[in-house]
């Protein structure tokens, strides 16, 4: 057996493999003397077939069956064994004209190249990075809204502004019944809140479904409804269960243990200076999203190398499980092009530094996420031994390992291109952070 690598140019080579009948032949003979103890031909006893019989018959199909084997371990050894650096798959040459009856055979292979490319950090022009600050406006919502969340509820007999009202949302015939709280700001138009507020509790009215919520996906949210039902109800019935004024919480110690543990805060300054840290540290994975998709586009338009287009386009064609014309994959080329420059710019990063990720390190992420959402629900001391349960019970997830492994890399290149690039810092609120990051997109 031999093999041969032409290389066309940097890019492009093509791999020839030259089989011949001494490669193959001892196993076709063993797969055929198996048949032969199996076969259960008409007119011989089991077993005792004529092996000339048998190969006359399964002959072929069993020397294409260990040819096409040997081939292909052939190719992914030389493969390995040369550490080539390929992109997509080998692609085999057209073999119309093979002739399987001879005894010596030749196959091609095309193959594509990955590119020889360096990537430099050393941007001439800073990139921007945005750092949001937690302003007044900000914090005194989330005061109010805490103020809110820990307040007591007063029942109340009559409809007003600011009330919570609860009641049933019902249409017999669209099979909707549902229980929701909503207040009179959320209603639309001045003649439903008008007949809301004459309500009293027990009371039943019938109201328009259209425009009936000042944001349209409330009324999907409070009927409950589905894709079944959500375009054709008209109308629905509104029956008032509870009034409730929601009397805010005192901003004393009481509250502020509740919130952050027994004496960890101590007045109203330290808990907005509390709030704004924790706001402003949340904000750090927003800025940082910007941060990666800003650097990516920056290394792939200053990253330059060529690629083997006309390979990858027919390799495109062949991939998939629908086949593609030469249209549909030169399109598909189009679309995916950045993707491949920066998966190539991204390994190469990653060589350069010798960033590595183990199972240990991934471990100790998905700890640090699962403490973070726990914050989010109140739980800010939570026991090592539940974080172990939970981090295992994640982690036994492939897709979850994958997802995981994925963020911890992104946190690793943020950091490696927080220290080597150039960026300018731009502070500013959350609102003007999402009109200046995203306005464009």
């Amino acid at each position: 057996m031999k093999i041969i690598r032409k290389d066309i140019d940097k890019l492009n080579s093509v791999l020839t493999i030259d089989i011949v009948k001494k490669d193959y032949e001892t196993n076709v003979d063993k797969v055929l003397i198996d048949y032969k103890k199996r076969a259960n031909i008409p007119g011989f006893r089991k077993g005792h077939t004529p092996i000339g019989l048998i190969r006359k018959q399964y002959g072929l199909s069993v020397k294409v069956d260990e040819v096409n084997k040997l081939m292909q371990k052939t190719l992914n050894d030389f493969l390995t064994k040369e550490n080539l650096a390929i992109l997509g798959n080998p692609i085999p040459k057209d073999s119309k004209g093979l002739d399987w009856n001879s005894d010596d055979m030749s196959f091609e292979f095309e193959l594509g190249l990955s590119p020889d490319f360096e990537v430099s950090f050393n941007n001439k022009k800073a990139i921007d990075l945005y750092e949001i600050e937690a302003d007044k406006k900000m914090i005194d919502s989330q005061i109010t809204n805490i103020q809110s969340q820990y307040g007591k509820l007063a029942s109340k007999l009559n409809v007003e502004d600011g009330f919570e009202l609860n009641g049933i949302f019902k249409n017999s015939e669209l099979e909707v019944e549902n229980s929701s709280t909503f207040q009179l700001k959320n209603i639309k138009g001045k003649l439903n809140i008008d007949s809301i507020k004459k309500m009293k509790i027990g009371e039943s009215i019938v109201l328009k479904t259209k425009g009936l919520f000042n944001e349209e996906s409330d009324l999907t949210f409070h009927l409950k409804l589905n894709e079944n039902n959500k375009n054709q109800i008209s109308d629905v019935e509104f029956t008032l269960n509870e009034i409730n004024e929601r009397i805010p919480a005192y901003l004393d110690q009481d509250l502020f243990d509740k919130l952050f543990g027994k004496g960890k805060i101590k007045s109203v300054t330290e808990l907005r200076r509390k709030l704004k840290e924790d706001a402003e540290k949340n904000f750090v994975n927003q800025t940082d999203q910007k941060l990666l998709n800003d650097v990516t586009e920056y290394l792939i338009d200053n990253t330059k190398f060529n690629l083997p287009h006309a390979f990858l386009k027919k390799w495109m064609q062949r991939a998939g499980e629908k086949k593609l014309s030469k249209k549909e994959a030169d399109a598909e080329y189009e679309k995916s092009e950045k993707g491949l420059r920066y998966q190539l710019i991204e390994s190469k990063i990653i060589e350069k530094n010798e960033i590595k990720i183990d199972i240990d390190q991934i471990k100790n992420f998905s700890k640090e996420l699962i403490k973070n959402q726990m914050k989010q629900y109140g739980q800010l001391n939570p026991d090592e031994k539940e974080l172990e349960s939970i981090s295992q019970r994640i982690l036994s997830n492939k897709d979850e390992v994958k997802r995981i492994s994925d963020q911890l890399l992104s946190q690793k290149l943020i950091s490696l291109f927080k220290s080597e690039l150039k960026f300018k810092t731009n502070k500013v609120s959350y609102e003007k952070f999402v009109e200046m990051a995203y306005s464009k997109n």
